[in-house]
């Protein structure tokens, strides 16, 4: 590195920009470390091994832990920002990634919370150079947001019916079949509209029976509705995409981004360009 760059501004470089040779090695030694102790921490939630080596794998995520720390309080320092660092997305993930594993001294089992530390991987796109992922993600990001009024109507209508379900089935079957409440006939009615069926609570009496019958019904008629709306808003996220531009032979309006000619018929999208490439459709001339 240059040698008038500040020991602090190299550290930054080497921490936040991996679009530079050290900064890449950096974070694909912070991804292994990552895995590693992700690792450690699915063994040890394993009864036998932790009965065994709970002594050298506690050691081995301190040890993690305590680079964990290392590394983001090394992050504060050198961000021209800190608090900014802090509260920003990626901040409150290595805050995460550590707190689980200060936690475990006062409480054993919060040592399975460091499972939080998967969500680090998402670096993994900017190590990588995995940017047209993000931007497919980024897709599923608007398609959400487009189809959030229409979801929420949706689970309103879903929870109102759950709620009259669930409050007939607590009337109709009563305490003595397993209902013991209209919460209970509400768990009961949303297990059974989302076809899920564990089975814990059945109806005993005809009529409730029959009431089954429908609820089970109108879960397989509603069930596809979210996932109609979510595609519906994901095409249109993406359709945003695309060159809008009628074509004038057939009128066309959706075309592949920097498009010249029509995908539909093949004509000139533009005058200019028809001018200089001819009519599509137009024979050579083989006379001479």
């Amino acid at each position: 590195m240059d040698s008038n760059i500040s020991w602090r501004e190299q550290l930054r470089i080497i921490v936040f920009q991996s679009d530079t040779k050290p900064g890449r090695r950096f974070d694909k030694i912070l991804l292994v470390l990552i895995l590693c102790s992700l690792l450690v921490a699915i063994i040890d939630s394993i009864e036998a091994v932790h009965r065994n080596y709970a002594a050298p794998l506690a050691w081995v995520e301190w040890t993690f832990t305590f680079i964990f720390a290392v590394e983001y309080l090394v992050r504060l320092y050198c961000s021209p920002k800190p608090l900014k660092y802090a509260f920003s997305f990626y901040g409150l993930i290595d805050l995460l990634a550590i707190v689980p594993g200060i936690l475990a001294i006062y409480y054993s089992d919060a040592q399975y919370l460091l499972i939080v530390r998967v969500v680090r991987m998402l670096r993994i796109f900017r190590v990588l150079k995995l940017s047209p992922y993000l931007k497919q993600a980024n897709y599923l990001l608007a398609a959400l947001r487009g189809s959030k009024q229409k979801i929420i109507v949706f689970l309103a209508t879903v929870s109102t019916l759950v709620t009259v379900f669930g409050t007939l089935m607590y009337v109709v079957e009563g305490p003595e079949h397993g209902f013991t409440s209209i919460p209970k006939g509400i768990y009961w009615a949303i297990v059974t509209l989302t076809t899920v069926g564990f089975g814990d609570i059945v109806p005993r009496t005809p009529i409730g029976q029959i009431l089954s019958s429908l609820v089970m019904i109108t879960g397989y008629s509603i069930i596809a509705v979210p996932t109609g709306i979510f595609t519906a808003e994901l095409a249109n996220a993406m359709r945003g995409d695309q060159l809008q531009h009628d074509c004038p032979v057939c009128a066309k309006n959706a075309h592949e981004p920097n498009a010249a000619f029509c995908s539909r018929c093949g004509n000139a999208l533009f005058p200019k360009l028809g001018a200089i490439a001819g009519p599509a459709n137009a024979e050579p001339d083989i006379s001479t």
